[in-house]
């Protein structure tokens, strides 16, 4: 027997703690729309994100090693489904709406220029007078206008919490519609939680893609406490395992300490703030409580991880090397097409008069993949077909 919408949003709702979005609390849609005979709101969010041109892209765009360089190495789309899987971890033991969790991580770079870091850098530079450029901002921008797949209304047509929860990050968002209710309620929990899981997430994944690739030795990480630490207690439990192997269990070991950490210490702050309901929530983050965060000794770890990261690994050589390949080509581009906007596909020339000529520059590349870029930038003769990366 197929389960009633109302029947399954109440079966939802009573698993759910009270300090959680529930699912009858979804805000609505910008353009309305009914409710589907069997599938929850958010649910409907986290289909149309999985389905959407933007979503399918991320394959193709760096995390921290560009495609060219191996099949094995994260990229901006397997970093998501990571991030998606933490935090549906974290949202279930701590009884928050796991629909929405997932649907927030799943949306949380789908903005994100190509060429990783270094990409969002020089967009930023180049848009500077010009409206700017932020990768979670571009999200928003994305999800509520730039995605074309319904006849019904532009972008996807999320729900409103939704929406408020892709804008997690902070930041004006003047021309979103959402800007006066975040204000007033503040993130969601789910919302807070998927911005420290995406930071395990690459912190550990970048861990490991930095040593498979020979960038990082295992000398130099067991200078890391939190890296030394477990990496004792896996060649402890397997005194027979290979080094890889040791370093991959290590991994997933820091990776389960700082998921188990950030569990209890939001637990242990949910109760000493006394958030017992969606109300609650609101007048703490009015306050300016922080009720998302690891321990103090856990905070200490991550964060030598962190610079640890940033010192060996984002600015080895290599890395740099190919992050200065992916700005080159960014950064020819806009000039390029600055020149020459009627190069543009039709389907962004279109939208220059509404919308500027640099910001519709600036979502073309934006959204195109590594490969992408680099074949029209070869295309149009911008650079060097002999580089070597």
């Amino acid at each position: 027997m197929i389960k009633k919408f109302e029947d399954l949003i109440q079966e939802e709702d009573t698993k759910l703690a009270d300090y959680a979005v529930r699912h009858g609390d979804h805000g609505g849609r910008i353009f309305e729309e009914g409710n589907h005979e069997y599938r929850l709101p958010f649910q409907r969010d986290k289909d149309r994100i999985i389905h959407c041109q933007a979503f399918r892209r991320l394959e193709y765009k760096t995390q921290v090693f560009i495609a060219s360089i191996g099949d094995n190495y994260r990229n901006r789309l397997t970093h998501t489904l990571e991030v998606s899987a933490i935090t549906r971890t974290v949202a279930l033991s701590l009884g928050l709406n796991t629909y929405l969790a997932e649907t927030i991580a799943l949306a949380h770079d789908l903005g994100h220029a190509p060429f990783g870091h270094a990409g969002q850098d020089v967009l930023q530079e180049l848009m500077l007078g010009k409206g700017g450029f932020e990768h979670n901002k571009q999200s928003l921008r994305i999800v509520q206008y730039l995605e074309n797949r319904y006849a019904s209304f532009p972008g996807l047509n999320l729900c409103r919490e939704t929406l408020m929860g892709i804008m997690k990050h902070g930041g004006d968002y003047q021309d979103s519609n959402q800007l006066e209710s975040r204000q007033i309620i503040g993130p969601s929990l789910e919302s807070m939680i998927t911005d420290v899981c995406d930071g395990i997430a690459y912190n550990n994944h970048d861990v490991e893609d930095g040593y498979e690739s020979n960038l990082l030795g295992l000398k130099d990480l067991k200078k890391i406490q939190i890296f030394d630490q477990n990496y004792h207690l896996v060649q402890k439990k397997y005194p027979q395992a290979s080094e890889k192997l040791l370093v991959r269990e290590t991994i997933r070991s820091m990776l389960n300490a700082m998921v188990t950490d950030l569990v209890h210490e939001i637990d242990s702050r949910l109760v000493e703030n006394r958030i017992v309901s969606r109300e609650s929530l609101g007048e703490a983050n009015q306050k300016s409580i922080r009720l998302v965060g690891f321990s103090e000794s856990m905070q200490e770890s991550v964060t030598e991880l962190k610079k640890y990261l940033h010192e060996k690994l984002y600015k080895h050589p290599v890395v740099l090397e190919l992050s200065n390949f992916g700005k080159e080509i960014i950064q020819v581009l806009f000039h390029y097409f600055s020149d020459r906007e009627d190069e543009l596909p039709a389907s962004y020339l279109n939208r220059i008069e509404q919308d500027g000529k640099y910001r519709v520059i600036c979502d073309y590349i934006a959204g195109m993949t590594d490969r992408y870029a680099e074949e029209i930038a070869l295309d149009k003769d911008l650079i060097d077909p002999f580089h070597d990366i």
